[in-house]
This record gives C-alpha cells, sequence and structure tokens, in this order.
C-alpha cells in the first residue's frame, strides 16, 4: 500500500548553502585571529624553531579548531542573521 506523501507546497526545503564567497570571507574571520593568537602564544616558546616547524605545529592546531569549532558557528550565526533580515 502506497502512502500518501504531503503536497510540495507543504515540505520543508532546506535553506540553500552560503554562496562560495561568503564561506570564504568567514573562513578567513576564523583563521586570521585565531594564527594571530596563535603566534602571539607561541613566539616566546618558538623562537629558536625553523619556520617550517613553527608553521607546522601552527597549523596542526589552528586548521582542526577553525575547521570543526569556529567556523561552523560563524556560518550558524550568519544563518540566523540572514534569516532575520
Amino acid at each position: 500500500m502506497a502512502t500518501a506523501s504531503a503536497p510540495e507546497a507543504t515540505r520543508a526545503t532546506p535553506p540553500a548553502p552560503p554562496s562560495v564567497h561568503v564561506r570564504a570571507v568567514v573562513t578567513w574571520i576564523a583563521i586570521f585571529p585565531l594564527v594571530a593568537l596563535g603566534l602571539s602564544i607561541m613566539a616566546p616558546l618558538a623562537a629558536d624553531w625553523h619556520p617550517v616547524l613553527r608553521a607546522l605545529v601552527l597549523t596542526a592546531v589552528i586548521v582542526p579548531l577553525a575547521v570543526y569549532v569556529v567556523v561552523p558557528r560563524l556560518l550558524q550565526l550568519y544563518v540566523r542573521i540572514r534569516r532575520s533580515r
């Protein structure tokens, strides 16, 4: 027996994802302060380190933090702001 499906008009359509430009700006807004803060915190500890090692350690912390925590929260904030307009 077939089940009746809801009419197209009553189905909830998911919101369109933010454009690539919005995602790029949101990512930059997340990354820049994290890198600035990370460099400031690492400066006394890593002054004698090779620059590539400093970059490796910094990005090993910053990238997961940005991808899994900061960017999703900023995108949620962006969506809430968009919906309120």
